[in-house]
């Protein structure tokens, strides 16, 4: 009896050292107050809740001793001013899609989503396991002083809205498309005219008419811009983002002033908002879509005749950037080259199974 009693005790004794030393740890850690810039609005949940999401973690990890505000685009600084705000120490963190920032060195685009890339997944396993982190930041922190974290991705994204169908080349001629960026270069060359707009325009310039189309992002946030009510085709897939990810800048001096502990928190809340926002997108596109088709929206698929020749205006593209920026070459090399393998594996395996899914569940 007084052994089992002796290791009871030991046992609840050590227990409660752990418990207690949790406090003790996190107490002797300094408060840090941090502001997130965020590109987005709070009324696209998915894609800004990322942000609120990392805000949350970091809090709950460290006690409240590290808070990170949360701020939407517009309330410190525009949404696509948010890496001068992090570089200047505005802010010491946003969250934003990197390839905003495409006019400043087009090796940014490579951050988040270029024609026919990766798509989510070997995205995630680009940046985490082969290599893609250690050299995309080696471009971030070496040319612009700010940290990148993988903090989400949509998936792949729709191809966008149109005012008229699109059957073939000749009707992509004078075609008014906010688009922009590597994409908006790709499709110049098949006729198209890019309109740069941010997203608050976008659906003022359907309705008027100053544009015959426009690209965003997925049904879930689609649906609440209403675009349905401007423009009935809905065409898919967004080629130009298979699997456009979503990053959290950090100030390198603002990283380097961080306890290793808080350093590592953060690390580990971006990468839950990473995992929440395609979850999320993947919990509430289906009933999205199921609800634009339902309320008149036609579902249309891009010509093979124009993937072709955007995938062949891509290529020509690329070789021109490469040539005139040596950083995109190394980046774009070393991330088309890991493309190369996973496309192989996919085909073998998750393709087949996925197209048999589509067969089966056809309808259901």
């Amino acid at each position: 009896m007084q052994r089992r009693s002796f290791i009871q005790k030991a046992a609840v004794g050590a227990a409660a050292g752990t418990i207690a030393g949790a406090p003790a740890i996190v107490s002797a850690q300094p408060q840090i107050r941090w502001r997130l810039a965020s590109s987005f609005p709070k009324s696209l949940d998915a894609i800004f809740g990322a942000g609120e999401v990392v805000s949350r973690r970091v809090s709950a990890m460290t006690g409240g001793k590290f808070q990170i505000s949360v701020h939407a685009a517009g309330e410190i600084v525009p949404g696509l001013q948010v890496l001068d705000a992090v570089q200047n120490g505005t802010v010491e963190m946003g969250h934003t899609a990197v390839y905003y920032f495409f006019g400043k060195e087009p090796t940014w685009a490579l951050g988040t989503a270029v024609p026919f890339g990766l798509n989510a997944r070997q995205y995630n396993a680009w940046w985490h396991q082969g290599g893609g982190d250690k050299l995309f930041n080696e471009f971030t922190t070496g040319k612009f002083g700010v940290h990148a974290l993988l903090t989400g991705n949509t998936g792949a994204q729709m191809g966008g809205w149109f005012r008229k169908e699109i059957n073939g080349l000749d009707d992509l001629k004078g075609l008014k498309f906010r688009i922009a960026g590597v994409a908006g270069m790709m499709l110049a060359k098949l006729g198209v005219v890019p309109q740069q707009l941010a997203a608050g325009d976008i659906y003022s310039s359907l309705e008027k008419g100053a544009i015959d189309a426009a690209e965003w992002t997925v049904p879930h946030d689609d649906e609440k811009l209403g675009f349905q009510k401007v423009a009935k085709y809905y065409y898919y897939p967004g080629f130009w983002e298979g699997g456009p990810a979503l990053h959290s800048l950090v100030n390198t001096k603002a990283m380097a002033s961080l306890p290793p502990e808080y350093k590592a928190i953060l690390e580990a809340a971006c990468e839950e908002g990473n995992a929440y926002m395609m979850s999320r997108y993947d919990a509430l596109n289906a009933a999205a879509l199921k609800r634009l088709i339902g309320g008149g929206v036609q579902l249309k698929r891009f010509p093979n005749a124009v993937m072709e020749a955007s995938y062949k205006a891509a290529q020509e593209v690329y070789a021109d950037l490469s040539a005139k920026s040596a950083d995109f070459k190394k980046i774009h090399d070393h991330y088309f080259g890991f493309q190369r393998d996973q496309i192989a594996w996919f085909r073998v395996n998750e393709n087949t199974f996925d197209d048999f899914m589509a067969q089966v569940r056809r309808g259901g």
